[in-house]
């Protein structure tokens, strides 16, 4: 990202429902019942790799043996998704993806399932520490995305993935990305929408891209529009009215009341800020990015 980004690093599109750190998977259980001598040439490859300063290549071909020797063992699609999901709900995206993957490969058109490999990539980019794996992460994220919406024209949760992953993204995105990739979340946002107006986190993801792009200034406008065709024009009134909408569909997610926090304290309204955000905060965490919301609540309490 360039050294002034239109948007800012620290912004994104996305508080998204998807929370907890995942658990490190060491080699020994991720080679479990694998052929010994397919597990001493794999290993020696990744130590290999790693020495080269590779480590995210070997992480890639551990998880690659554990699929290739899952599919191999005949193991049944539905009952690899299923144990995928008593991960997922548990917030384990390595161990969720070391079913779904295989299951993806027994079975490639299922978009429910793709839409949930495509969640976990970005549960794991969350916890990446840096911005290049981080990014990394999250194309794969918006690849898996892609082919769920390609698949599913008529899926509201498909639709809405892809601008799950760029919002995800976007913090960490050139300038360049980050003006095109507004357009592309509004879009994918309005389709979800279409769908199913009571999808929430769609109504989220909408307020809060009106929220950030009504609080760039005429500087960076003018910027984004001599250099990459500008961007859209909004209101915090139009943010506000989609997070009102959002917490109307489901009013027990503290992220929908933080977000609407965050909107009022942008608008000025100090005592509706303060309002909203505590009632998020007196909730508890269920979903993977509560703690980072719930520590941008409290750092916009201490503003108000």
């Amino acid at each position: 990202m360039g050294s002034n980004p239109i948007i800012g690093t620290h912004t994104s599109f996305v508080a998204g429902a998807e929370s907890a750190k995942s658990r490190s998977l060491g080699p020994a259980t991720l080679f479990i019942d694998m052929n010994p001598s397919h597990r001493f040439r794999t290993y020696g490859l990744c130590a290999v790799l790693c020495l080269s300063g590779l480590a995210v290549r070997a992480e890639e071909l551990k998880r690659n043996a554990v699929i290739l020797h899952r599919v191999g063992g005949g193991e049944d699609a539905n009952a690899l998704i299923a144990k995928g999901d008593e991960f997922d709900k548990r917030l384990q995206a390595k161990e969720a993806l070391e079913n779904y993957l295989p299951a993806d490969k027994l079975k490639p058109g299922n978009v429910d399932l793709l839409v949930r490999i495509a969640r976990q990539y970005r549960h794991l980019m969350a916890d990446a520490s840096s911005k290049k794996e981080k990014l990394r992460l999250g194309a794969v994220s918006l690849e898996f995305a892609h082919r769920a919406a390609a698949l599913a024209p008529n899926n509201s949760e498909a639709q809405l993935s892809p601008a799950i992953s760029y919002g995800k993204m976007l913090p960490f995105m050139s300038s360049k990305d980050q003006v095109d990739a507004s357009p592309r979340i509004k879009a994918a946002v309005d389709r979800a929408l279409k769908l199913d107006p009571a999808n929430d986190t769609a109504w989220h993801i909408l307020g809060r891209w009106n929220r950030v792009l009504a609080d760039v200034n005429a500087v960076k406008r003018v910027l984004a529009k001599a250099l990459y065709g500008g961007l859209p024009v909004t209101t915090n009134e139009a943010a506000e009215k989609c997070l009102l909408k959002a917490i109307e569909i489901n009013p027990n997610r503290l992220i929908h009341y933080i977000e609407l926090g965050h909107i009022y304290a942008q608008m000025g309204r100090k005592e509706n800020a303060r309002n909203y955000i505590q009632q998020g905060l007196a909730m508890p965490d269920k979903e993977k990015d509560d703690p980072e919301m719930r520590e941008v609540g409290r750092q916009l309490l201490e503003k108000l």
